[in-house]
């Protein structure tokens, strides 16, 4: 590793300093959530392949495995520490996301010193709310990132699937870097409060599941199976006939792509990435293939024409199916 690295745009996350690749690389999939977990050598090869093409920000949880994620990341970025930004979330119980939300303070404080043992390191770059906890004030979970901030265990303070008024009462204790939540050209709900309220404060944005959890790279249809750990099981959106309703989705960024000489994927990402100079998604994959195809569409630019042209195809689609289940909505937007 070295010689051979490629260096990627870079953006920056807001206003607070914090740069990093113009795409990251969100690492649950390789641990948690879509199947079984990646076989440890694979995903550490995948993780330092992400590096050499010009990936600098990496995105882990404590509630991924639990833990095994982060300590995948520990040993996967320990050569490289010093050139990465690490980002990893608190919030759960027991990191486990069935148990509930735990945002108390002396909580936020345990799951950061393991955090850190974890990764292998004397700081966490930037350290998320992973949900918002309605038992304890935003002000205390805010309070006590500041003061791991001031203490240097912690660099940067994020919040994920927070609600506008939950992002301002944290930023007005300690400023937030970075909202980190669900957004593509099939999620678009961020767009009437949250990416206007971000703007305003100067708070980047980091959209996970920017390929519509692999839906809008045209590899799922309805004929597609899941394995029975796969949390896609449970979304109404990949119900077999609203996959099936969807696929026109998918269709339109296909026509489009080849138009472009590119993959649907890719004029996926090149769409977000042209919303905004303060986003920065962060797709996952557990394929080296899909890695490099993901990350080129940072090469591509898509025209004022081009964008026109989507949003117009776009907003005449109206995608079928909630993008969770009732337990997991109830969680997001406080």
């Amino acid at each position: 590793m070295g010689d051979k690295k490629i260096n990627m745009k870079k953006r920056k996350l807001g206003k607070s300093g914090l740069e990093v690749s113009a795409l990251g690389l969100g690492c649950m999939g390789l641990s948690f959530g879509y199947g079984p977990e990646t076989n440890k050598e694979d995903a550490i090869k995948l993780i330092r392949r992400a590096f050499e093409l010009g990936v600098t920000f990496f995105d882990s949880a404590e509630a991924y495995g639990p833990y095994k994620n982060e300590e995948l990341l520990g040993e996967a970025l320990a050569p490289i520490r010093d050139q990465v930004i690490i980002a990893t979330k608190f919030g759960f119980e027991k990191g486990q996301t069935a148990l509930g939300m735990n945002s108390k303070p002396e909580n936020i404080r345990t799951v950061t010193e393991a955090a850190l043992k974890r990764l292998k390191t004397g700081h966490i770059d930037l350290l998320y709310q992973h949900r918002v906890d309605p038992n304890v004030p935003m002000e205390d979970v805010a309070g006590t990132v500041k003061q791991l901030i001031e203490e240097g265990k912690v660099k940067y303070f994020g919040l994920s699937e927070a609600g506008v008024q939950s992002i301002r009462k944290a930023h007005a204790v300690q400023p937030v870097s970075a909202l980190q939540s669900e957004y593509s050209l099939w999620w678009r709900e961020p767009e009437k409060e949250i990416l206007p309220a971000l703007e305003e404060l100067g708070i980047g944005f980091v959209p996970f599941s920017p390929l519509g959890k692999g839906f809008l790279t045209g590899a799922i249809n309805e004929n597609t199976t899941f394995d029975k750990t796969d949390f896609r099981n449970i979304v109404q959106r990949f119900a077999e006939e609203n996959r099936k309703a969807n696929q026109i989705v998918v269709d339109k960024l296909h026509s489009f792509a080849q138009k472009k000489n590119s993959t649907p994927a890719q004029i996926a990402l090149a769409w977000v990435l042209a919303q905004k100079p303060w986003i920065v998604p962060i797709p996952g994959t557990t394929k080296v293939h899909r890695l490099e195809e993901n990350l080129k569409s940072e090469t591509i630019t898509l025209t004022h024409d081009d964008l026109r042209e989507i949003e117009s195809a776009f907003s005449a689609i109206h995608v079928k199916g909630a993008r969770y289940p009732t337990a997991l909505q109830d969680r997001v937007g406080k």
